[in-house]
């Protein structure tokens, strides 16, 4: 006896009015951050490596011997959640933490070698992401949003 195929839950789902959401410049980002999420959690997963672990290595690369309150600073990430963060990136061997000589406190930060030759395969990916970004908004569109957005994101207070 066949069975008929089961239901999706979007499909079971009537239309949703989002009311006044739609009209909310937070609500519109939020959800295009959650897609431009998934298709860098598809593009990096060969690598495993999520989207806050990406701009860690990058601010490291470009910076080596900040101190992990400053690379958690700049990234507006938790303290508590960055040292976290670091541990499992130290674990995979692609950073390395050094005592700082005058406050051993303070730990500064540095790729491995390995977080070094990791770096190129993760920088082509992240372009492979961006142009599918730019395929679905156009070049134009994508550059017209780009500066307010990036000026919107400066004016984020740090991290505690």
């Amino acid at each position: 006896m066949k069975h008929p195929p089961k239901q999706t839950i979007a499909s079971s789902m009537p239309a949703i009015n989002y009311g006044q959401l739609d009209a909310r410049m937070g609500y519109a980002i939020r959800r295009a951050q959650i897609a431009i999420f998934q298709d860098f959690f598809h593009t990096f997963s060969g690598e495993d490596i999520k989207p806050a672990q990406y701009s860690i290595l990058t601010i490291i690369e470009n910076n080596p011997g900040l101190t992990q309150s400053q690379v958690a600073q700049s990234l507006g990430i938790k303290k508590t959640n960055f040292v976290a963060m670091i541990d499992a990136l130290e674990r995979r061997g692609f950073v390395k933490r050094q005592t700082v000589p005058q406050d051993r406190r303070s730990y500064a930060l540095f790729l491995t070698e390995a977080g070094r030759s990791l770096m190129p395969r993760l920088h082509d990916l992240a372009e492979q992401h961006e142009r599918r970004i730019i395929a679905l908004t156009g070049r134009e569109t994508y550059e017209r949003l780009a500066e307010p957005i990036r000026a919107i994101g400066r004016l984020a207070p740090a991290s505690d």
